[in-house]
């Protein structure tokens, strides 16, 4: 899970600057994990230095240049999924994000200077925000507006690309599709205003077939140009295609429901299996499940003049993406291997990696308490200013102890003893008032 904002410009087929300073750091926590060094030479000069204040509110230390509103909105959407309720000055830092026009960018160091022309308004960090604001409430307005500015930059196809105005991708088009359904929208009613085509109409142009070679069919490419599988995509694909965002309902891990390949065998043309979205995503589950199970149950990243590395993010997004579907037990097995290997990761990359964690343990009914051996709710609070409330205490956690503060037997039996008394003193007043 990574936004894809980008420099203006750029070129179709290359990965914005914002994903490659990400994958930057994804690929130092991997070199982390793998015992290397350091990361490649290549992304040596990435943005990652802190500025010399942070603004109050802010989570994480790096600079927020390309991803102030992306980790933000991821960590405290993962507090509120947990039960916390986030400081009102994280909340107020991202509302405060937001353009008159609805937009948010990745970062506006002057929030209280309008945004102009130049400014590089981002459905991904729009859409991650709808997110976070519609499941904490109280911020309708900024929601709507934020829909509406995502409504008005919906491409031809029926999707979008990170930056207004570029062709779509898989990874914009799923995050939008679950900051709609976050807002209370249908994404199959939200049509682009030429060609009257839906988020769904979209994103499932993006999924391979059955004219594709069979260990790719069902995977998703991050752009129609040079369209190559892409597991990242296909991870965020799975879960869009759902319907489903970030949070997903948790999924059994004894539910071993097996996921299924697309049907290409009663295929009429090179196109069947990719009509309906419900059958995309479990074609995307398939083609997620089998890379995991040839890798080891962890999904790989190949940086420019690097050999391939565990991704961890990508892992978690593809416990998500399998939880939504509903297989509880394919997602369970790549979480142990996060279980083993990803503190490290998320240590060196930050409150979107922790968030994403996170998330991935809400998906498959897993403790973050207790992941691992690290409690990421914990990690998570850290890196930015503290919740503002702790978590509900469940009836089942409470202490019958003696000096344990709950409420004890004996008193639950005085308090019925005298409510009895008092609705039989009540009915026999009655009684002698009927007399």
């Amino acid at each position: 899970m990574a936004p894809m904002a980008s420099m203006a410009h750029q070129a179709p087929l290359t990965h914005p600057a914002a994903f490659l300073a990400r994958r930057a750091a994804a690929a130092l926590a991997a070199a982390v994990v793998l015992g290397a060094a350091a990361a490649p030479a290549a992304y040596a000069d990435s943005p990652s230095a802190s500025p010399k204040k942070l603004p109050d509110g802010l989570y994480g230390t790096k600079d927020p240049k390309y991803d102030g509103v992306w980790r933000q909105s991821l960590a405290l959407l993962a507090q509120d999924t947990v039960g916390l309720r986030p400081a009102a000055s994280a909340v107020r830092w991202l509302v405060g994000q937001q353009c008159a026009d609805g937009a948010f960018t990745a970062f506006r160091a002057e929030p209280g200077k309008p945004c102009d022309g130049k400014t590089m308004r981002d459905t991904n960090q729009t859409a991650a925000a709808v997110q976070a604001l519609a499941a904490l409430g109280g911020h309708g307005d900024t929601v709507q507006k934020a829909v509406g500015w995502l409504k008005s930059v919906q491409n031809e196809d029926g999707g979008w690309s990170s930056m207004a105005g570029s062709p779509s991708d898989a990874n914009s088009t799923s995050v939008v599709i679950g900051a709609l359904a976050a807002a209370g929208e249908k994404p199959q009613s939200v049509t682009s205003k030429k060609g009257g085509k839906t988020p769904y109409d979209g994103l499932l142009t993006f999924q391979l077939g059955c004219d594709a070679k069979e260990g790719e069919r069902g995977a998703f490419t991050f752009q129609l140009k040079g369209a190559a599988p892409n597991a990242d995509a296909t991870a965020a694909a799975a879960t869009g295609a759902l319907g489903k965002g970030f949070v997903v309902a948790p999924a059994d891990q004894r539910a071993n429901t097996p996921v299924k390949a697309l049907n290409c065998k009663d295929a009429g043309d090179e196109k069947a299996g990719k009509g309906d979205p419900a059958q995309a995503a479990e074609g995307g589950d398939a083609y997620l499940v089998a890379q995991l199970d040839k890798n080891g149950q962890h999904l790989l990243s190949a940086m420019p003049g690097a050999e391939k590395q565990p991704d961890v993010g990508n892992t978690a997004d593809a416990v998500v993406a399998l939880a939504a579907g509903g297989h509880g037990a394919a997602a369970a097995k790549p979480l142990k291997w996060l279980e083993k290997n990803a503190a490290e990761w998320a240590e060196q990359s930050g409150p979107a990696a922790y968030a994403q964690l996170v998330l991935a343990a809400h998906a498959t009914g897993t403790d973050p308490r207790s992941f691992g051996g690290t409690d990421l709710v914990a990690a998570l609070n850290a890196t930015g200013p503290k919740p503002a409330a702790a978590p509900k205490k469940d009836a089942g956690d409470s202490d019958d102890s003696a000096d344990g503060g709950a409420i004890s037997v004996w008193w639950v039996i005085g308090v019925g003893l005298a409510i009895g008394a008092g609705i039989g003193f009540l009915l026999s007043s009655r009684k002698k008032n009927q007399l």
